[in-house]
């Protein structure tokens, strides 16, 4: 399930996009403004630039306490989470700024909500594509072959059980972004995650923590996130 964040001061607005992409696949967040939506993205949990659980944002500009780009340009600072302005100001002036402060896409109201929903819906499989097409990753002193499962730091081989390595890459493709712990526990146990033992999260993550952390009571990759879930350090 993808979870998408409308930052939208016009309630009425704000609800047709949730009814326009309410979808069993979309858990839909709403904001009505700057602060709102910068509690649901950056979270108090003592880990500077820690983005949460949200896949998508859907961002108006002009919001009651400031303008969205000044959302978007610090979000840029940590993550590549995708983003859609969707605002009233369509001069060529504005459209241009907004993409080049990092902006995914640019929708000038008033707009289609059948052409919303499939645009939110193309980012959405590029998040999936994106994913799926990582097969190695070199960060610090590791090196992650997910295809070829083998994984080293330090140039030493680490052997990892296949629910370490699923939970080990989805972590590192969501580098820097908090990962809730019910889609870790969808993603690793996907038959059965609802029913699985409440301690078979943590008790992977801790074993993941000593194959991979030099100190694992003070883990400096694998990060808890306070009241969300867990995250893979930048």
């Amino acid at each position: 399930m993808f979870r998408i964040l409308i930052v939208e001061d016009d309630r009425a607005l704000s609800d047709g996009i949730c009814l326009a992409l309410q979808d069993k696949e979309h858990d839909l967040v709403q904001a009505e403004d700057l602060k709102q939506a910068d509690q649901i993205l950056f979270r108090e949990n003592g880990i500077n630039g820690v983005v949460g659980d949200i896949d998508l944002v859907i961002l108006d500009l002009n919001l009651p306490d400031g303008n969205g780009l000044e959302l978007l340009k610090k979000l840029r600072k940590y993550s590549k989470l995708p983003v859609i302005i969707l605002t009233a100001n369509d001069m060529e002036v504005d459209i241009v700024t907004g993409l080049e402060s990092g902006a995914d896409d640019y929708i000038t109201k008033p707009f289609s909500l059948m052409v919303l929903r499939a645009r939110v819906n193309a980012r959405l499989r590029n998040i999936v594509t994106e994913a799926q097409t990582i097969s190695r990753v070199d960060l610090g002193p590791f090196r992650f072959s997910f295809e070829e499962m083998e994984y080293f730091r330090d140039g030493e081989e680490i052997i990892l059980s296949r629910t370490e390595q699923k939970l080990l890459r989805i972590l590192v493709c969501n580098c820097g972004k908090a990962v809730s712990k019910e889609r870790l526990l969808d993603a690793i146990w996907t038959d059965n995650g609802e029913f699985v033992d409440a301690n078979a999260l943590p008790v992977a993550v801790k074993r993941l923590r000593e194959k991979i952390e030099t100190n694992p009571s003070e883990p400096e990759y694998i990060k808890n996130v306070y009241g969300i879930g867990y995250m893979w350090n930048v």
